[in-house]
């Protein structure tokens, strides 16, 4: 039988996930005024921090207009506006009532905010009101944790956003075929050729572990090799359509001058000049080829095919080290300093040896009206037509974020979201908890989208030493 906590929230708890409130189904909940003093003092302004923490007062307004009794005796979540969208918490919330409930014992001193909201703990354990009951601390700063566990104090991290337990297990986009495939999934084989393409409709139990638009591959006997992308899944039927895939590692079939160099970069190509799927998320590590891949699809796909009217490109301004301040300029001249990795492979990509210093200005020129850089400071409320969006560095966007994002495209819009897992910036995010692996995990079913994870290093070998030695 499981028996309700009674669980102390920190302040970036609801400030990464205004919903938090909702999420802890059976369990009562404790908010100190301490919290509620830091959520007033960040509630200014236009980042995603200020919009939380008005998210989380508004929540809190409304719990608190309709409660009838005795505040003190707790206020039910069952009542909630969002009830509905979280399944009913079963629940109560408790504010802090009394200025000695955060009197810290003397090892606390001096009383910071972290402090005060440990001694809320220490002292509700201690309490008459909630005797014999289970206390635990929950926040997403480590060293807060580590601080209430040394106090005497059970602390844990918020882990409802996570999308799953092990980073391991995201899904990688591509899978190989076992030896016996052919016969135990090709009894009902049936073959066509359709627009100069060849298609296979196979059934069998390998079939239910397969999404729309993953890459299944076979390499090794000419007579059974097979490299293919599922079309269309039915896993109720455990039927597939699989479609043979491009191989832009011939130099014919090149995006932009560019070509393959590995399988990952094959099937990558693959997704990017598929104008039928309108969302990919490729992750790797340095070097894999993840922007190059993404720049030379669009740059082929709007100068070349014309399916798209221009590229933007945008990503998270989270520095890596000291933050550089303010930048004076234009939108785009505030954002050159962000996106140095773009720009180095679009320069890579418009290199004309043979055009000279004039040839190549005329290059910048004419690419400066079809690549636009902007920043996702002001991306809320847009909505684009016919545009190749390149979301670099996504791994340091929060769900909200990548959902406001997302929610941008219009009409004939295509969106590649790129990152670099073991390269997080972003305070309170972690591997499992990034917005990037929460779009994976949510677009597996969504039949206009792809995701493929590469492996192999293809920046120089240097770059790969480093990468698998540091």
């Amino acid at each position: 039988m499981i028996h309700p906590r009674l669980l102390v929230l920190d302040t970036n708890v609801l400030m990464h996930d205004p919903t938090a409130l909702f999420r802890f189904h059976e369990h009562d909940l404790f908010i100190p005024m301490v919290v509620l003093e830091e959520l007033d003092r960040h509630k200014t302004g236009q980042t995603d921090v200020a919009r939380n923490a008005r998210q989380v007062s508004r929540f809190l307004d409304d719990l608190v207009q309709g409660q009838d009794g005795d505040m003190r005796s707790g206020i039910p979540l069952s009542g909630s506006m969002e009830l509905e969208r979280h399944q009913g918490p079963t629940g109560r919330l408790y504010f802090q009532m009394q200025a000695e409930d955060s009197a810290p014992p003397e090892h606390l001193e001096p009383l910071t905010a972290d402090n005060a909201i440990i001694a809320c703990g220490l002292n509700l354990s201690l309490s008459e009101a909630f005797k014999g009951r289970d206390v635990a601390l929950v926040s997403k700063d480590i060293n807060l944790r580590i601080k209430a566990a040394a106090a005497g104090i059970e602390a844990e991290d918020y882990r409802n956003d996570q999308v799953l337990q092990d980073v391991d297990l995201l899904h990688r986009g591509a899978a190989e075929l076992p030896a016996d495939f052919w016969e135990t999934h090709g009894n009902a084989l049936d073959s066509w050729q359709e627009n100069g393409r060849s298609y296979y409709r196979v059934s069998g139990p390998l079939i239910e572990e397969w999404a729309p638009n993953d890459f299944v591959y076979r390499l090794g006997d000419s007579d059974t090799d097979i490299e293919a992308m599922v079309r269309s899944v039915d896993h109720a039927s455990q039927t597939a359509v699989l479609e043979v895939v491009r191989d832009f590692q011939n130099p014919r079939h090149s995006a932009w001058g560019v070509k393959a160099r590995n399988r990952e970069q094959n099937y990558a190509l693959n997704l990017l000049m598929d104008p039928s799927i309108d969302f990919v998320t490729l992750v790797g590590a340095a070097g894999t080829g993840k922007t190059l891949l993404a720049l030379a699809a669009g740059l082929s796909q709007v100068l070349d095919q014309r399916t798209y009217r221009e590229i933007i490109m945008t990503r998270a301004t989270i520095p890596v080290g000291e933050d550089i301040g303010f930048l004076p300029g234009t939108e785009e001249e505030k954002m050159t300093p962000w996106m140095g990795a773009l720009m180095d492979n679009l320069e890579v990509l418009t290199e004309n040896p043979d055009g000279g210093d004039w040839g190549r200005s005329a290059t910048e020129q004419f690419l400066s009206n079809k690549v636009k850089v902007r920043s996702m400071n002001f991306m809320r409320g847009r909505t684009f037509f016919e545009r190749f969006i390149i979301l670099d560095e996504a791994q340091n966007l929060t769900a909200s974020q990548m959902k406001t994002l997302i929610t941008r495209a219009g009409p004939g819009t295509k969106i590649v979201a790129l990152g670099n897992l073991q390269q997080i910036d972003t305070p309170y995010l972690t591997e499992t908890s990034s917005g990037l692996t929460y779009v994976v995990d949510r677009f597996r079913p969504f039949p206009h989208g792809g995701h493929l994870a590469l492996v192999q290093g293809e920046r120089s070998r240097l770059a790969d030493f480093a990468s698998e030695v540091l």
